[in-house]
Parts: structure tokens; sequence; C-alpha cells
């Protein structure tokens, strides 16, 4: 086994070890971890225990023998379905070839800080058995389109009767340089489209599963859609696969995507692409003035406008693209995800940061007050809660890497409180709101855990695994800024401190168990919005640093 192999598979045995303590119940303290599973005894040495979650095993045995991550996983999985077992083994044994992979070739130098973070996920969410799995995709695709290769590619490009084609985009949007949706496909691609057709981009693997679905073959036969094949500019793949970015653009793509990433195929629906539009608009009305004011460094990234093919049926084709603005002064952002992500042989980029390393409190602190306690805000205030996982929350630095902002960034992931509803629909004017919209209670445990449990305590348990900061007192920290923000919360809406003061009292707390959802089937994109997931109640970290 090589180095990088070694490396891949000690990192799936964490995620995977993790994911079942956590989901299972079983305690973890320094030394020796060890319990049974039927008869068979699963033991491994505690390097670290963390109090987020985030423990870092070595030794991983079974009965005193060495195990395959998709072995332990179906040990693991015992009692589940096992067609959904047999999924999710082949599934991480796949993922970590890809992770081995990702070791072994790092791309090139990418072109901006930006990108850097968003190319830095070599392994994938730590508590996830399959994180890097990419339902078969290797070799060359592999190589073209995972941001961790430094993958580049030109999207492919679709001309299509106009009659075919539903667009959309809000008025005076700086992003479309006062273009129309369709207008700016076109400049995109550098051709102009047929009289009476439309262009819409399409990501490589995309176009070509796009050839062989009944749908858009008999409109390729038929002549009313045609391949055009690769046009325009060399795209990078984000860390999401399926968003794509270039330095000298004002625009992101955001293209549907038939892969299986994780737990879910990434091909948009009608809802999400109407959803970033009406974002744009509610923002526009000033929906948000009191966070807007209260909190200026924060900021949602916009989607002005999309361009599909729907051919008028009920679901679309799997051929469209929303259309994501870059942020002003890009490069002043990282994803927080590729911030925390560990590397091979040292500690994450966020433990390397100048500013953490000087006070690695103070910009724990800081973090709270400047990307956490902003979404809360903006909750409290409109019931908009943000789907804010590490991947979609974006961190604004200094050049010293202190924080100064945050971003949040997704079409897809917003909830709206339903005690809300009423009110926006008379901001808006609609009958109803693209939002997925839900009970205030629901909306309520679906932030604790990508607010808290999959955000900010990442942080905490980055700094901690890195041996850079005591965990127990950055909870003490996370704990004191919230507690302090709860005037503030309080005054944004009704009942607005609800959530944080649940975070700082309860015993337990809702978090969503990964790998019971993976072998549950679930496709969280699709699933209905109170079933969308497997969630569980955990101790609260937070409570623990507070009972020292």
């Amino acid at each position: 086994m090589t180095p990088t192999t070694a490396a891949a598979v000690t990192t799936h045995l964490n995620a995977i070890l993790r994911c079942y303590t956590r989901e299972a119940g079983v305690p973890v303290s320094p030394g020796r971890l060890s319990f049974l599973v039927g008869d068979a005894e699963v033991t491994a040495e505690v390097l670290h225990a963390s109090p987020t979650g985030l423990h870092l095993f070595t030794d991983v045995l079974v009965d005193g023998q060495v195990s395959a991550p998709e072995e332990l996983v179906r040990l693991l999985a015992v009692d589940a379905d096992p067609t959904e077992v047999d999924d999710l083994a082949a599934r991480t044994a796949e993922s970590v070839r890809n992770v081995a992979t990702f070791f072994d070739g790092p791309g090139a130098e990418a072109p901006g800080r930006f990108l850097a973070h968003e190319q830095a996920l070599l392994v994938g969410h730590q508590l996830h058995p399959a994180p890097k799995s990419r339902d078969g995709l290797s070799g060359a695709e592999l190589a073209a389109y995972s941001p961790e290769l430094g993958g580049r590619f030109a999207v492919h490009w679709f001309e299509v009767d106009q009659k075919l084609v539903s667009s959309d985009q809000v008025a005076g949007a700086p992003s479309l340089q006062g273009l129309d949706a369709p207008q700016l496909m076109a400049a995109l691609a550098g051709t102009t489209p047929a009289a009476g057709a439309a262009l819409i981009p399409a990501h490589p693997w995309q176009a070509e599963s796009l050839l062989h679905r009944p749908r858009v073959a008999e409109l390729i036969r038929s002549g009313r859609v045609r391949p055009l094949g690769p046009l325009g500019a060399q795209w990078y793949p984000t860390s999401s696969l399926r968003t794509v970015y270039h330095p000298d653009l004002p625009v992101m793509l955001k293209l549907s995507l038939g892969l299986r990433i994780t737990n879910s195929r990434r091909e948009s629906t009608p809802t999400e692409l109407r959803r970033g539009l009406e974002i744009n608009r509610l923002l526009d009305a000033a929906y948000n003035a009191g966070t807007a004011t209260a909190h200026p460094g924060f900021s949602i990234v916009r989607d002005p406008a999309w361009v599909a093919l729907d051919e008028g049926g009920p679901t679309l084709t799997g051929l469209d693209v929303a259309v994501r603005e870059v942020p002003a002064d890009v490069d002043s952002y990282a994803c927080l995800a590729g911030l925390v992500a560990p590397r091979l042989g040292g500690v994450s980029r966020l433990s390397a940061l100048p500013g953490v390393l000087e006070d690695p409190a103070a910009w724990v602190a800081s973090y709270v007050d400047h990307v956490l306690v902003p979404m809360l805000c903006l909750y409290a205030e409109t019931g908009i809660g943000l789907e804010a996982h590490q991947q979609n929350t974006l961190v604004r630095l200094d050049d010293t890497g202190r924080v100064s902002g945050g971003a949040y960034r997704d079409n897809q992931g917003y909830y709206l409180a339903s005690s809300y509803l009423k009110g926006m629909l008379a901001v808006t004017g609609l009958r109803d709101s693209t939002l997925a919209v839900v009970e205030d209670a629901i909306v309520d445990d679906r932030l604790t855990y990508y607010l808290l449990h999959n955000q900010a305590l990442a942080v905490v348990g980055a700094l901690g695994v890195d041996g850079v900061a005591d965990e127990l007192e950055l909870l003490d920290v996370v704990r004191d800024r919230l507690a302090d923000a709860l005037p503030s919360l309080k005054a944004a809406g009704p009942d607005g401190d609800r959530l944080a003061q649940r975070w700082l009292t309860a015993d337990q707390l809702p978090c969503k168990a990964n790998m019971l959802t993976r072998l549950k089937g679930i496709d969280e994109v699709v699933a209905p919005l109170d079933n969308q997931s497997v969630y569980l109640e955990i101790p609260n970290p937070l409570r623990l640093g507070a009972a020292r």
C-alpha cells in the first residue's frame, strides 16, 4: 500500500468511526476505544477526543485485525438494508481511491485565494463515510472535473428552439452587464445562436448524459435541440463540482450534474432556479434591512438569472444553468470547508493563518460575530434559514487572515419558517414562496445542524485537532459571543433569540446522522422537507464547555 493510499484509508476509517460513535452514542475519551458490534470487537487508539465530534483515531482494528474502510462500513451497518449497505460499501471504496488520487496529484497553483480554497477540500466531509464518491468518475474525467486536481474545462453548449426555453433574470443586476439571460449565455459562448434559438451550457459529463435521455434525444432527432460541443472559456470547478468559476468573468455558472455526490444527484429543480431570483428580489426590497444595517460585512451571494430547457414538462430535462455573481474582491473570500480541511502531513489552512496563530480565541470570537450571528439575525428578522454548511459558507479574510466578514451562497438551501410566510408574501405580492416553507421547529433543527454543528463548531474542531487551541476554551468563546448577541437577536424579530438560547441551555441538540441518512438511501435534494435526513439528539457541545 502506497503512503497516499494508507493516508486515504486512515482518513476514511476516522470518518466512519466519527459517524458511528456519534450516531450510536458510543462515548469517546482519550486512550483506547472498544465496542462490540454483534460478536465482533472494534478497537482503536484515540489520539484526540473532541467535544465537537472531530475525534482522531489510529490503529483501528476489528477482532485485532486491520479492516478496510468498506468492510468496516459493512460491519457497522449490519442491520441496514443489504442493497444500501452494498452500495455504501462500494461508494466508500471509490472514495478511498479518489482521495488517494487527490493526495498523489495536486494540481497547479490556483489563480487566486478564492479558488485555492475551493480546491483544498481533498478529503471531503469529515463526518461522512464516503465523502469523495463520484459515482464511478475516474481517469481523465476525474482529473478534468475535480477541483482537488486543479481541473479545468470548457462547458458544452446546446442550441435550443426558443419555444422550449424558460428563463428569468433580475432587472439591473450588475453582474449581468445590461444583458438578459439568453444574451449573457451567447456572450459567454462567444457565438450567436440561430434566429429563434437560445444557447444553454452544460457540464461536459452532463452533456454526454443528456444525449442518452429519451426526451432530449428526441428533441435532437427533431432538430429542435442541437449539440454544439465545447465553446468559450476554460472554467474551473469549485468545491461543489457543478458550479464553475473563471477569474476573468463576472459570473459563475451553476450547472445541473447528474452524478451522485455523497447522498444526492445534483440536478436543479424548477423551484430551485426560481428561488435564487426570489431571494434577490427580497433583498432588493430591503426585506433584511435590519440585518444588513447591523452586519454590513455579511452578504448573500446573488443568483440573478437562469435559463433552462424545460419543454413545458413537469420537471427539467437536466439542461439548465443558474447564473451566480462573483463577489467583489472575490479573493478576500475563503470557503470554510477549504479552510478547515486537513492537509496531508500538515495542519489545516485555518490553523496556519497568522491571525489564528496569534490569538485563536480572538479569531473564533470574530468568526461568531461576523459569520454566525448575522445568519441568526437574518433568521430572527425574516424567518429565512440558511443551509449554511461549510461548503456554502464564505469567510472574508484580511491580509493577516483575520475575519472581516462573511457570505452565504446557494440558491437551493433556503428554509422559511412557516410563521413568517404571511409577512413575506405581503412584501412580494406573490401567492406562495419558492423557499422551503416548513414548521419553525423543523427549521430550528436544521439550522442547529448546519450553522452550529457543521459550520461554527467545525472551526473549533479543526483548531483542536491541529493542536492550536483547547476545544473547551474555544467552546467558552462561542458560548460567550452567542450570549452577548442575545439582546440584538431578541430585538431583530419575534422570539428572535429562541435558537441561540436553545444552543446555550439545552443538554441535547438535534444533529444530522450522515451515515444513517446514507444507509436509508435518502436523496436530500428531492426528499420531503420533514424527512430530508435522519436526525438524532446528541449531547450539546456548548454545555460541555459550560460544565467545567
